[in-house]
């Protein structure tokens, strides 16, 4: 099997066009999202538009639990653009996704871990910032997850690890945003230093064989539409991948 694995869009959706088209041409056997498809100062109802009629295999992330499910006192900036921006049905959409999702025995879709959608599966957050997570932390966060390969988005960075079992676990990278500022558990940024959208491709065979895959598009017409939104460090990270 040939898969495309797309997350963290955050409603960027010329960069989720540009992602569409390239995996198009690849020739692809199924294409899954795994969340955090449309928070952001951009484009929140158009990509639920493009997304919906496609049926993809989708799973929520944590934003869109929360703009869901948390009052707008509790929520960010990004999450109240989109949360305003949404109709009824797309929200009613979002609140049908499942937080995990399998296809078939072997694969396991995750946002953030499979326990948490807030929690970093191959990056820790200390004190000093953040860093590639050791095998020790991968190992306790798959847990005993039965699955050969573990789809994880949630902290925007293109990485694979591979536990001592021999499950691999595969980051895609983000679709929509090369560059953030978190608060927890510390104060820490998260910078790819490009801003291509990035994607992965993974062949499922006797083995597995992973691709990241790095598309460009006119981010600059994007950034534009944050800073007209009032986003600055949006427009930002969106021309730099940087903060």
């Amino acid at each position: 099997m040939k898969l495309a694995v797309i997350a963290d869009i955050h409603g960027n959706l010329p960069a989720l066009d540009a992602v569409l088209a390239d995996i198009a041409r690849r020739r692809v056997d199924l294409t899954v999202n795994l969340g955090d498809i449309v928070s952001g100062p951009l484009f929140p109802r158009e990509t639920a538009d493009r997304l919906m009629p496609l049926g993809l295999p989708t799973i929520r992330g944590n934003h869109e639990r929360q703009l869901l499910t948390h009052g707008p006192d509790r929520i960010g900036q990004s999450d109240r653009f989109a949360a305003a921006a949404l109709t009824a049905a797309q929200k009613d959409w979002l609140a049908a996704l499942p937080a995990t999702r399998r296809i078939g025995d072997d694969i396991l879709m995750v946002h953030g871990t499979p326990a948490s959608d807030l929690e970093y599966f191959l990056e820790t957050v200390d004190a000093a910032g953040i860093r590639a997570a050791s095998s020790d932390e991968i190992e306790a966060r798959a847990g005993d997850t039965p699955a050969r390969l573990i789809l994880c988005g949630h902290t925007h960075t293109p990485r694979t690890a591979k536990t001592s079992d021999g499950r691999l676990i595969v980051n895609p990278g983000s679709v929509g945003l090369q560059a953030y500022r978190d608060e927890e558990p510390v104060p820490h940024n998260v910078e790819l230093g490009t801003p291509e959208a990035r994607y992965a491709i993974i062949e499922v065979g006797a083995e597995i064989a992973v691709e990241m895959i790095a598309v460009a598009y006119d981010w600059e017409a994007v950034a534009s539409e944050a800073e007209a939104n009032g986003r600055a460090e949006w427009a930002r990270a969106l021309r730099t991948g940087r903060l």
